[in-house]
């Protein structure tokens, strides 16, 4: 019986004596005759029963969802037919980055001599976490060419978050048998074994549904990633570890992201779990990271509040409820002022440092075009100057793309024209004399 029952139960014998003998039978008959009916409810059709798991299309079987269903047209992309899905893939592959990119030259000094040994506990530990985590890919279930698209980019990505992770881990840890005892977190850290026990028991078990492994896939990514990316972005405001902070911006950014395809796709479903179901895989993943973030590796080693860091993790739970199409349950507020960065997308300052928003071209979403190619993203500082120039004036105009870019042909053409019609019909002697030259050549 879940926690979610109205079903009142026996009370125990130890306060009968304090209820009246009457009130006592009325409430045993109330539960006898609950019982009965539960029996009753029971004894229905499975079709019933069937129906109060689900809401929607709750006869539709899942094979028949048009997102799931087999179709000969599946690895055919044009026309395109879900728009929304087609422009999420868009804005994934125009922020495409590398590992390679991330500058770790001055993490070392930073790990070395700036951090203590709880901080640089608690970000090999964390580490450890990032590069273990793996999730489930539905490419394989989903039929649609859109999402397909989407999830094979996403899992390049994930690919690259992999790479990244593993090479902070190479690069901070030098002990040979510390850095393969965080290589191997699943198995030998026991507050990321649960985590991975979790979302594996979600989200590989076939006697799920499709869209409660889809639920438990968007809480790994919004809700286990949440406070450690917190953690990281808290670090960030000391200045400390700018290559481990600049990644977490880039690697939390595709993160959000794929939990909100996650939950583009939900809104697809015709047959989806009921709301209480929803509820259940949330508040699981959000006890298990109120666990993890405050008793199994507690945040207050990097001398952050472990109540306030709760309240975020729900904060972002109830978001994703609301993302799903489920009522807020936590009815938090966001305690953390400096997160709010992550959702000003656009606002970075571009040249302060390698930003979360870059994007290798600009690429219009609906056309996919190539507009214009991106700036180098490591600029030195001589360069600043100048380039804040060529953003001022140049960015703005150049979203307009190929038509800004002919309208400036056309400009230079002109005045190409213009230069020759002058010189035609100038009365200057060396014109003249260099008119005749060309006569007689």
């Amino acid at each position: 019986m879940s926690r979610f029952d109205k079903v009142p139960s026996p009370l125990p014998l130890n306060h009968q004596k304090l209820i009246p003998f009457q009130v006592i039978s009325d409430i045993e008959r109330l539960h006898i005759e609950t019982s009965d009916r539960d029996a009753a409810k029971n004894s229905r059709p499975d079709k019933v029963r069937h129906s109060e798991k689900f809401v929607g299309e709750v006869d539709l079987p899942e094979s028949e969802e048009p997102i799931l269903k087999e179709s000969r047209h599946r690895f055919v992309l044009f026309p395109i037919q879900y728009q929304p899905i087609w422009q999420m893939y868009k804005k994934a592959q125009a922020s495409f980055w590398t590992s390679e990119e991330i500058d770790l030259s001055h993490d070392t000094v930073d790990w070395n001599t700036r951090l203590t040994a709880n901080e640089r506990y608690f970000i090999s530990h964390i580490l450890a976490f990032f590069a273990a985590s793996d999730v489930e890919r539905f490419s394989n279930e989903v039929q649609i060419a859109e999402a397909r698209s989407f999830y094979g980019f996403q899992i390049m990505m994930e690919n690259v978050h992999s790479e990244t992770y593993s090479l902070l881990i190479d690069t901070y840890i030098k002990d040979l048998d510390q850095r393969q005892y965080l290589f191997d977190a699943v198995e030998t850290i026991p507050c990321v074994k649960r985590k991975a026990e979790w979302a594996l028991r979600w989200i590989s078990d076939k006697e799920t549904t499709f869209a409660e492994r889809l639920i438990a896939f968007a809480a790994v990514e919004g809700i286990f990633f949440s406070g450690a990316f917190a953690a990281i972005f808290w670090v960030k405001k000391r200045g400390l570890m700018p290559g481990l902070t600049d990644s977490n911006e880039l690697i939390s950014r595709d993160e959000g992201m794929h939990t909100d395809f996650a939950c583009l796709l939900f809104s697809y479903l015709k047959r989806r779990p009921h709301p209480d179901t929803v509820r259940k895989i949330i508040t699981e993943a959000v006890s298990i990271e109120h666990d993890f973030m405050t008793d199994a590796l507690p945040v207050g080693l990097i001398g952050m509040n472990a109540k306030l860091m709760c309240q975020y993790i729900d904060f972002v739970a109830d978001r994703l409820l609301v993302a799903l199409g489920v009522e807020k349950y936590y009815n938090a507020t966001n305690p953390f002022d400096f997160m709010e960065m992550i959702s000003l997308q656009g606002k970075a300052n571009f040249f302060e440092k390698r930003v979360a928003e870059y994007k290798k071209a600009h690429i219009d979403p609906r056309s996919g075009h190539r507009q214009i190619q991106s700036l180098c993203r490591v600029m030195d500082n001589e360069h600043l100057r100048s380039m804040k120039i060529f953003e001022l004036f140049y960015l703005p105009l150049a979203d307009s793309g190929l038509r800004f870019r002919l309208f400036i042909r056309i400009i230079f053409r002109g005045y190409l024209f213009c230069v020759f019609i002058c010189l035609l019909t100038c009365k200057s002697p060396l014109i003249g004399k260099a008119r005749s030259i060309l006569h007689t050549g």
